[in-house]
């Protein structure tokens, strides 16, 4: 599987983000392409300030088993849920602006340096610096191909 971690695919990320335009139409789902990078500029953000989000009863019961068939997946589900805090629904949001802020947290993962099972996501728990890279790289993978780039 795809990492973060690794510059090759990381850049091939950044090309693809830097394909986005205003213009871009979502192939599913109802955000715009600035609604979606600022969505994933605060899934990122949640990663590198290790933001604690309160996690639901199902996800402690059966997130860390969801967390290993969703890391052998070679991509996300359309449509899958996502926690309120990352819900974007503003409008008027400056898409350059929003692809700045993300495109320097992508290029602080070589400094990464969490020990494992430090981060906590709201669905899955606690995560490893290899799943963290595997699961960053799918999530943006998945909203890249959202809007066909």
């Amino acid at each position: 599987m795809k990492t973060i971690f690794d510059n090759e695919a990381r850049q091939e990320l950044l090309g693809r983000l830097n394909k986005l335009t205003a213009e871009s139409r979502p192939l599913w789902g109802k955000m715009s392409p600035a609604q979606m990078v600022k969505h994933l500029r605060l899934w990122e953000e949640m990663i590198h300030e290790n933001i604690l989000y309160s996690r639901p009863l199902i996800g402690r019961l059966i997130g860390p088993l969801i967390l290993k068939k969703v890391l052998q997946t070679p991509e996300f589900r359309r449509n899958s849920p996502t926690i309120p805090q990352m819900l974007v629904t503003d409008t008027g949001i400056d898409l350059d602006g929003e692809r700045s802020r993300l495109i320097a947290l992508l290029n602080s993962y070589p400094q990464y340096n969490l020990p494992d099972y430090s981060f906590i996501h709201p669905f899955f728990g606690k995560m490893t610096r290899g799943q963290i890279g595997i699961m960053a790289h799918l999530h943006l993978d998945h909203h890249l191909k959202q809007f066909g780039v």
